[in-house]
């Protein structure tokens, strides 16, 4: 995959605490437009709050984002609410739950953001919406209610909904950790031709399969600091720290 030189998205020293307690501890880290990275390591190390904070669901301590090379809000501890709403139409993210609206279609599930946030018609987000669904495998689905379709399904519904935003970034915070391996892999897949198409992404995962063979590099966290980063080849292959291998050793004799 082509990486340009411009970081499309940059983290400078971004510290998060809570109550007190630090759980990102000076973060800085670029990626590239294209570029898929997996951040791997065990509980507790700061992957999915780092991810939190690259779209402002958690505001940082200290630090800075920076898209396309410029900050994503003017004052870092302080985004107003425009801001938000403009970094979370260019950041879209998939959690581990689905937060899908059970009442609803799951067509309307996909259309009604597209609605609320990019002033759709509704004709027109449900077209949109059918044509996200069509690329998913999920179009025989699109009348049905979420809580009638499996766990695969329903988060791969949710990857269309974030992807009707049209995001130029997509975060994924250990989207298969709820589900069974079958069920997981369905979802993998649609991530797979999501890389595949030039999306940029970051991923934190427990599949080092995934991390492994997907990502363009992996970043090893732990104690809420980046240990050590690189291709996935490398840091498989021969990981550089003795935090590393312990790890790695650990998840990889399962």
């Amino acid at each position: 995959m082509a990486i340009n030189q411009q970081p499309q998205v940059g983290l400078r020293g971004i510290r998060k605490e809570f109550h007190g307690m630090t759980v990102l501890s000076d973060v800085t880290l670029d990626v590239a437009k294209g570029e898929v990275v997996a951040f791997i390591g065990p509980s507790g190390a700061g992957k999915s709050t780092l991810l939190r904070c690259v779209n402002y669901l958690e505001v940082p301590t200290a630090g800075e984002l920076l898209l396309d090379g410029k900050p994503a809000v003017a004052v870092a501890s302080n985004p107003t609410r425009a801001e938000l709403t403009s970094l979370r139409r260019q950041v879209g993210m998939v959690f581990q739950s689905f937060n899908l609206f059970p009442h609803i279609s799951v067509l309307r599930n996909v259309a009604l953001a597209q609605e609320r946030v990019l002033g759709r018609s509704r004709e027109e987000a449900e077209v949109r919406a059918m044509e996200l669904l069509t690329r998913v495998g999920l179009a025989n689905k699109a009348d049905a209610k979420p809580t009638r379709c499996s766990g695969g399904q329903q988060q791969r519904i949710a990857i269309a909904r974030a992807m009707a935003l049209e995001p130029s970034v997509m975060l994924f915070d250990e989207p298969t950790s709820a589900l069974d391996p079958e069920l997981g892999g369905e979802v993998l897949n649609v991530m797979q031709e999501l890389a595949a198409s030039g999306m940029t992404m970051l991923v934190v995962t427990h599949e080092m399969s995934f991390a492994r063979k997907v990502s363009d590099r992996t970043v090893f966290m732990a104690d809420g600091k980046i240990v050590e980063q690189g291709h996935p080849d490398q840091l498989f292959g021969s990981p550089e720290h003795n935090r590393t291998k312990k790890f790695l050793e650990a998840v990889l004799e399962r």
